[in-house]
């Protein structure tokens, strides 16, 4: 089984890493400092059990690597569209990519069946990248639950979690889903294959929706906006709106509104990713996280005035620091 993680960054690094340290066939993609520290002194993962030190296949051409049965896209998702053209040498006719990204998923309505069925986003896809140039039929949908930091070239700092879900989006036990399972397992890490992985799809975005604009608006870490009443009761109402949209398209919650946010609260003084983004000057992520939940009010007829003027003003925020937007 050849496996490729494709943006082998943080949670990326941290992947291959484990499988390379288990003995798979793993290569990566990478670019940068990091990429030519992992060709020189290999890729070191530090965890809280210690240090270790793997050496990795990596390039930052996918030409050579060659055809891939597995090719886990672990970039964030605005990246993802514009470099569909540069996975080609990596995809054969039996390729399966593994969409390892955060937010609505730009397949997410594939084989869901119902009225909505093939319906595209062009929020999260935009000119239809992904869903011409991949196909729908290789995609395994992936809810990536580590986090995890570069904290120097070719060096990941693990530092919580260690669950990759996986999921068809016709919700089967396919063999492809089980194989990837199996080989994530081997490498120490959790791959449960869930029959519904939009239900945890949705709980993760339920976070991400809220958190990420509301932090990057305030600087506020998670401990913080989540106990605050003002920045609270914004999460709350950008969440119960998110919750009729999901609820309109079959997804079940196994938890409510003011878990998730104690849940959120109990991560501690933690900065969320657009935060991070934002302080160190990189594109942010605000189109797969709030813009494609906009979009999908519209679609199923829901009002969201929380999520729009929250959307609205971290818009202004991220094209302020042209992080975001032409």
């Amino acid at each position: 089984m050849k496996i490729c993680v494709f943006g082998a960054g943080a949670i990326g690094g941290y992947m291959g890493a484990k499988l390379a340290g288990a003995g798979a066939d793993v290569s990566l993609v990478a670019r940068g400092p990091h990429l030519a520290a992992m060709q020189s002194q290999g890729l070191r993962l530090i965890e809280e059990s210690g240090e270790t030190s793997v050496p990795v296949r990596a390039s930052e051409d996918p030409g050579q690597l060659g055809v891939q049965d597995y090719v886990i896209v672990t970039l964030k998702a605005h990246s993802v569209p514009p470099l569909v053209p540069r996975m080609a040498p990596l995809i054969g006719p039996e390729t399966t990519i593994v969409s390892g990204v955060n937010g609505v998923p730009w397949w997410y309505f594939h084989k869901i069946g119902g009225p909505l069925e093939g319906t595209r986003l062009g929020t999260v896809d935009p000119g239809d990248a992904q869903w011409d140039g991949f196909g729908p039929d290789r995609v395994l949908g992936c809810v990536v639950y580590p986090a995890a930091e570069v904290i120097a070239p070719g060096v990941v700092k693990h530092i919580e979690g260690n669950r990759f879900s996986l999921g068809e989006p016709d919700g089967s036990k396919s063999e492809r889903a089980l194989a990837l399972s199996k080989a994530l397992v081997a490498a120490g890490l959790k791959a449960p294959v869930r029959p519904k992985l939009r239900d945890e799809i949705w709980v993760k975005l339920w976070g991400n929706l809220s958190f990420n604009p509301i932090s990057a608006l305030t600087h506020a870490t998670l401990d913080v906006l989540c106990t605050d009443p003002g920045t609270r009761a914004v999460a709350r109402g950008m969440m119960l709106e998110a919750q009729e949209i999901a609820e309109k398209l079959g997804v079940k919650f196994p938890i409510d509104v003011e878990r998730r946010i104690d849940g959120g609260a109990a991560v501690g003084a933690h900065r969320t990713s657009m935060l991070q983004d934002l302080d160190q000057g990189r594109p942010m992520e605000i189109d797969a996280l709030v813009t494609s939940v906009q979009e999908l009010g519209r679609i199923t007829g829901t009002a969201t005035p929380v999520i729009d003027t929250v959307l609205a003003l971290v818009q202004l925020r991220g094209r302020s620091a042209g992080l975001y937007g032409a």
